[in-house]
């Protein structure tokens, strides 16, 4: 395997990357490439254990959202799924040029269907793990005033700037990320210094907490029903169905009542990264599946 990271640019600030492959370089003849998007507050650091051996058959590509990883985290930005949906977008048609599949898991698996969506063909194939995002009941569910006045005065607090940044400093104390790690993997033997380090690092950069603060303000972005009903491509669903962070099981069943028909579903006994928990387990699931995908057409690939 050959692996390396380099610079892209995007929007004019710098975009940390991945990229990996087979050493014969014959990586086009084994399908779609395939682009891996991380969640919030992770990196591509944490494909760690998926990256070599997806690459062993696949030209592979990890990519770090703006505002995250090694990325630049310029203020001002919009950050929010339309931000992250064009940055996509654009390393798929700039630097990867052919029929791509995008992994997201979290937010990247918000930003990775909504880039499917738009992609057409260009998307051979799109995969959730644990995604993040509303359905469309979930934005026009009524609440009563009790309901909307706690809701609002929660929204209230977390905008003072004082609170934010307590807030910042406690999460970003390595005793704090190893519990809130602790609590999303179910098996926590990869809950290790190095995952935790990869986290720490980018907090410490400059704009990190600018980055931060945009969070109570991020954009929901358009509803997954409207995504799913979009997409074009193959779709996996792999689940980590013991998530503490989602009602992984009401999820699935709204996931499966909008999923296209070439949807296919794994559900793992994991929490909210099953990618990073069981690593072995999501890279069989996946490279069986990228290996049943048709391949790519040469229309789609010019």
């Amino acid at each position: 395997m050959v692996c390396r990271s380099d610079t892209w640019s995007f929007q004019g600030h710098p975009v940390h990357t991945v990229q990996a492959g087979p050493p014969s370089g014959a990586a086009e003849a084994s399908g779609p490439a395939v682009l891996l998007v991380h969640g919030f507050g992770a990196s591509t650091d944490h494909w760690r254990f998926n990256i070599p051996v997806l690459a062993e058959r696949h030209e592979v590509h990890a990519i770090d959202l703006l505002g995250f990883g090694r990325s630049a985290k310029p203020q001002g930005l919009a950050y929010g799924g339309a931000l992250w949906r064009d940055q996509l977008i654009a390393y798929v048609q700039e630097r990867i040029g052919r029929p791509t599949v995008l992994v997201g898991n979290s937010l990247g698996g918000f930003a990775s269907l909504a880039a499917g969506a738009a992609l057409g063909e260009t998307a051979a194939g799109v995969v959730l793990l644990n995604a993040a995002g509303p359905f469309s009941d979930e934005l026009q569910q009524p609440v009563g005033w009790a309901a909307a006045a706690r809701r609002n005065l929660i929204r209230g607090l977390l905008r003072n700037p004082l609170l934010q940044r307590l807030l910042f400093e406690n999460l970003r104390r390595p005793a704090s990320v190893r519990r809130t790690l602790n609590q999303v993997y179910i098996d926590r033997r990869n809950v290790d210094d190095e995952l935790v380090e990869a986290i720490l690092r980018p907090s410490r950069d400059p704009g990190a907490f600018g980055v931060f603060r945009t969070v109570f303000d991020i954009p929901r972005g358009e509803p997954l029903d409207g995504l799913l009903s979009g997409l074009a491509s193959p779709l996996l669903l792999l689940w980590g169905i013991r998530d503490p962070w989602i009602d992984a099981e009401r999820r699935r069943s709204r996931f499966q009542r909008h999923a296209p028909a070439a949807t296919t579903e794994v559900v793992l006994e994991a929490g909210h990264c099953p990618h990073d928990e069981v690593p072995d387990q999501v890279n069989g699931a996946l490279l069986e599946w990228l290996a049943g995908l048709p391949q790519p057409s040469i229309a789609a690939s010019a």
